[in-house]
């Protein structure tokens, strides 16, 4: 403590003025000086062990902040007295709080992007073994001519898909990261099933299904034409590809003060009770899924939904059909 020049400045000056005084004091009596020597002595004690506790209670919350920077985030120095150490200790504590729940967040972070990066691996995997092995075959020249197609065929489709994947993994990672900006659009209903029904019409029509759209020409959102359709897109692949040759699709949207919704229902195969509460999750694949299901369509619709103030929800039944509900909801001013 006495390494410290402040407190050799402090301790210097206490002193200087006690001889000052002591020497006042000589012109009046012995009895001033004992007294004068007596207080200035109680004082410089009282200061230096007053300053002691002081120097103690710094080294604790030292050695606390080195237990914290060491990752120890369990010891509790929360203090109701008065003082402006108890205000220190009860902001170190607070401090404390949320480094914890930063480290558990990271952690968490941390091991979804380790499971992440697996799911991709095992997602890619697959078409990559499978266009390797046709790719070996193809080096054959014996190979007959038709199989020679069929194997030129199959690794376009591998091809394919691994740019659908690969796009649907950046767009999430993009989404999840926050630097997708969406628009503010007053976007017509009509318009958006319009332009989201393009890409499915060829499936529709070869397993020969049938479209119905109901709904007021007027019924709009406010948001992002391009991603919502986006959305849409990929929720109308799976009603797709779960409803039967010859099944329906029916797609009505309405609005009201609060809300604008859009339901898009199959008669299809339906999904058991359990898968519900997981099909918005990245990479599920439920016990229906088809062989080049990736399990990322349905949670790419879920983060560009909500993402504009709007919400999803699924009801279905086994054997009867699903129905998906999109909720886009007005601005609260």
């Amino acid at each position: 403590m006495l390494r410290n020049r402040e407190i050799r400045l402090v301790l210097l000056l206490m002193c200087a003025i006690s001889l000052v005084m002591l020497a006042a004091a000589a012109f009046f009596s012995l009895a001033a000086v004992a007294l004068v020597l007596m207080t200035s002595i109680l004082l410089i004690g009282c200061s230096f062990l007053f300053t002691r506790l002081r120097y103690r209670e710094i080294e604790r919350l030292s050695g606390y902040l080195r237990q914290i920077s060491g990752g120890d985030y369990s010891l509790d120095v929360r203090d109701n007295r008065e003082g402006e150490f108890s205000i220190l200790k009860n902001t170190i504590y607070k401090v404390t709080v949320m480094l914890s729940e930063q480290s558990a967040l990271l952690h968490k972070d941390k091991i979804h992007l380790t499971d992440a990066i697996s799911d991709i691996s095992h997602q890619l995997k697959a078409p990559l073994t499978s266009m390797m092995v046709m790719a070996d075959l193809l080096d054959d020249a014996k190979l007959p001519e038709a199989k020679r197609t069929e194997f030129t065929r199959n690794i376009r489709i591998q091809l394919e898909r691994l740019d659908w994947l690969v796009s649907s993994l950046l767009k999430l990672s993009k989404i999840d990261a926050g630097t997708v900006q969406f628009k503010k659009d007053q976007v017509r209903v009509t318009k958006l099933i319009e332009k989201a029904l393009q890409p499915v019409l060829i499936p529709i029509d070869i397993k020969e299904q049938t479209v119905s759209v109901t709904g007021d020409d007027s019924v709009s959102f406010l948001g992002d034409l391009n991603w919502t359709t986006e959305a849409v897109i990929n929720i109308l692949k799976n009603g797709v590809e779960h409803t039967q040759a010859g099944g329906t699709i029916a797609i009505s949207f309405s609005e009201n003060p609060l809300f604008t919704e859009i339901r898009i229902e199959d008669n299809g195969k339906g999904i058991p009770k359990e898968e519900i509460s997981h099909i918005f999750k990245r990479f599920y694949k439920g016990k229906g899924a088809g062989e080049g299901s990736s399990g990322i369509g349905l949670s790419l619709a879920h983060s560009i939904i909500t993402k504009q103030n709007g919400d999803i929800e699924v009801q279905s039944e086994l054997h009867k059909g699903t129905q998906f509900r999109i909720r886009f909801y007005k601005q609260v001013v």
